[in-house]
Parts: structure tokens; sequence; C-alpha cells
């Protein structure tokens, strides 16, 4: 899992709300069982029509937002059935982090599970980066999660919130098994100084 410490990136807004994670990844491509692909089918029924060509209207298919790292979604997203597969499609179309008003729990923690950064900002912050791209298309944040920190085009700065276990991991670059793993030393010493227990029965 690559490293999240502090960068720069483009924006692109999709503003709706209640975006679930069907819509994010169609229940069709589920079969997958890796992330091999996955971005090539993120918001499939939005961003192809009936014969699989790209949509003109939706907006990740508009010329001036490709390349955009930053994907600011609206109020409830992620919310529906879960899977891992809706972190695995934003991650493999090329997002890096997800800027909403409130996300849903278990979307929120499959995307930590897997390396995509959840942004939560309050409403005012949110319509103002909305406002902002949909005026730029080439407007940038960058993202400092040592500070946990989100630093908007003019400059302010906004704090956002993370689970501190989760933020370990995410700036570690190793998921919840890679962890485990890197304590195997002190998992060993721990068992080498405490024998098993036997219990006996009178």
């Amino acid at each position: 899992m690559e490293p999240i410490t502090t960068f720069s990136a483009k924006c692109v807004a999709l503003p709706n709300e209640n975006i679930d994670t069907d819509q994010i990844i169609p229940a069709r491509f589920l079969k997958a069982t890796d992330k091999a692909g996955m971005g090539d089918h993120l918001f499939a029924d939005w961003r192809y029509d009936a014969d699989g060509q790209p949509n003109p209207d939706f907006v990740l298919n508009r010329p001036e937002v490709q390349g955009a790292q930053v994907l600011i979604g609206g109020n409830n997203f992620g919310c529906g059935s879960s899977r891992e597969h809706a972190p695995w499609a934003l991650q493999g179309y090329g997002f890096r982090a997800v800027i909403s008003t409130y996300f849903a729990n278990i979307f929120n923690n499959n995307a930590l599970k897997v390396g995509l950064l959840p942004i939560v900002v309050d409403t005012e912050t949110y319509y103002e980066l909305v406002s902002m791209v949909e005026e730029d298309p080439t407007t940038a944040v960058t993202v400092d999660l040592t500070q946990q920190t989100l630093t908007l085009p003019d400059g302010r700065k906004i704090a956002f919130p993370i689970e501190p276990f989760a933020k370990h991991c995410l700036v570690n670059g190793v998921d919840q098994l890679g962890f485990l793993m890197g304590e195997e030393p002190a998992i060993n010493s721990y068992e080498s100084q405490h024998m098993p227990r036997i219990r006996t029965t009178d």
C-alpha cells in the first residue's frame, strides 16, 4: 500500500448526494477478486451509454478534469451495500482521496483499509470547494495527513478527523495485516516470556 503523507492534486466535483456503492461500482462487476481493471468500471452506469461509449455529459469524461486525484462527492457518500470494490474502483481510476460532508460508515472503513483517504469537511467548506472547481477545473488542494489538514486554493487550512490507527497505517503504507506482521518480534518476545497455561481439573 502506498504511504500517504502530503500531496497536492487537482479536484473534480460530483456533488450528488447519497451516491451509493452500486453507483460507484455496479454489482455486475463484483465477480473480480482483485483490483486490476476496476477503475475502468467506476461509475459505469453514468460514465458510459448503452453502447458502452463514454457519456460526454458525465463529469469524469470531460477533458479538463483528466488527471484529478481528489473527488469531491455529495453528502452520505458511499451509502448502500458493503463492497470493497467501491474504494478499489476509485483508486483504480486514480483518486487518492474523497472529500465529503459525510461518509457511510462501511465505505469509510473499507476505504481506509485499502489506502483511499476519506476527508470530512464542514458544509460551508464543501460548497466553497464545489464552487471553486466548477469555476476553475484546474483547482487543486493540498492534503497533509500527518497534520490532518486540507489546504484550500486560497491558503486556508481545514482540519479533518481520522481514527489514529487508520492514520498510522496510511502514513506508513501498511494495511492491518501488514501492521500485525510488523509486530511479529514483539509478539514472539511476549510468547517467549509467557509459557502456555495448562488448565487442570480437581
